[in-house]
């Protein structure tokens, strides 16, 4: 039997593993045995040699990312079972039978068993993006995989990695099946036009499904400002829900673009208006006329490092935001900021609204939706954050 290569770890380290916590820091680590290379599968030991996992390993500040709390090989076979279970559990959240939603996440990383894997599907097409480069070196075997799995429900599966995986030379690309430039797809009735190439994550943000339809709820009627919009699927669902006028904002002019022939594509002569801006600067300017803002800015802190400053750039939107609402308004404001954890985030509305001297109740958490399953050992997997308030 090949000997793989075995990190050992420092005396008291094992514990986070002994509660099935599926990732090993460098600082954890007394010595390597072997070489590995970003992408070898490992074994990890403690100090007294008791083998304890077996994962993908990177030479990062997350050295090992678990895959197996015990010997196992990583097999086609190993893969088989991990993805028919994450593809059994969209198909009993009844994701594969809704006519009016052809677009959800597959395989949500270590909420799935399957940590440095993200799989999107978009009504036929399979988007895999990789957080690691060991999970990048069984795309090949996830094609095969996913082609047994989903049959007919399967057109192509895309490479939407070189984003996330930087340091190597990858480029995106179909790996299987047609490749168009753009698709369409459905959530919640409407349709959207994505392209995989340019889009940002996998082509759209999939997470929020459930919190733009609780939109949808609450928009009849109402004048909506959809900030940092994007491609604009809060603002479709606002228009679904019977909104009196929906404007976009978004420093992007290529989303903006695109904002509006999605809307095109669903209504005739919306009331709607999209606005190539910078959203602090444009919160500056306008009045009190909406009822309802929505704050979803891209991740202001992308790790520990940055968590202060990532935290006075969301005190600043929803200080602006809170100061320029309509009284009796409705604020979504969200942060994907893994950093930024729950106590954080409501700590900085707090102050946010302080600031803005209004007084401000809480309706709801707003979390990610049911196709992002977290593990209960990896509470790091709860990444977006978000409150719907009620501002007096």
């Amino acid at each position: 039997m090949i000997q793989i290569p075995t990190l050992i770890l420092k005396p008291g380290k094992e514990k986070s593993l002994l509660r099935r916590h599926p990732w090993v820091f460098s600082g954890a680590v007394q010595r390597i045995s072997g070489n590995p290379q970003n992408g070898d599968i490992v074994s990890v030991c403690d100090c007294n040699g008791r083998y304890l996992a077996t994962g993908h390993f990177q030479d990062s500040s997350i050295m090992v990312k678990v895959l197996d709390f015990g010997k196992t090989t990583t097999d086609k076979t190993f893969w088989q079972s991990r993805l028919a279970s994450a593809v059994d559990y969209r198909r009993r959240m009844g994701f594969f039978d809704n006519p009016d939603t052809n677009v959800f996440r597959l395989a949500n990383a270590e909420g799935d068993n399957m940590p440095g894997l993200v799989a999107d599907y978009y009504n036929g097409i399979v988007v895999l993006q990789a957080h690691s480069e060991g999970m990048h070196r069984e795309f090949g075997t996830f094609v095969e995989i996913l082609r047994n799995l989903l049959g007919d429900r399967l057109t192509a599966v895309f490479d939407k990695s070189s984003a996330t995986l930087t340091h190597c030379d990858i480029a995106d690309g179909y790996l299987f099946g047609q490749e168009p430039e753009e698709w369409e797809v459905k959530e919640d009735g409407n349709r959207f036009i994505i392209n995989f190439f340019e889009a940002q994550k996998t082509g759209f943000f999939i997470d929020q499904r459930e919190n733009r339809h609780l939109l949808r709820t609450l928009s009849q009627g109402k004048r909506v400002l959809n900030t940092f919009g994007y491609t604009g699927g809060f603002s479709l669902s606002a228009l679904r829900g019977g909104a009196e006028y929906v404007e976009t904002v978004d420093i992007s002019k290529k989303a903006i673009e695109l904002c509006n022939r999605n809307i095109a594509l669903n209504f005739t002569d919306a009331p709607h208006n999209g606005v190539a801006a910078d959203v602090l600067r444009y919160l500056d300017q306008i009045d009190d006329s909406f009822d309802i803002i929505i704050l979803d800015p891209p991740a202001f802190a992308k790790n520990h490092h940055s968590l202060q400053q990532g935290l006075k750039g969301y005190k600043n939107i929803n200080q602006k935001a809170l100061e320029k609402i309509k009284p009796g308004g409705l604020l979504f404001t969200f942060s994907c900021s893994q950093a930024v954890s729950r106590d954080d985030f409501q700590t900085m509305v707090f102050t946010s609204a302080a600031n803005a001297r209004r007084n401000v109740r809480i309706v709801k958490h707003l979390p990610h939706a049911i196709d992002h399953p977290v593990s209960i050992f990896h509470p790091e997997g709860e990444y977006l954050k978000g409150l719907l308030l009620y501002v007096e």
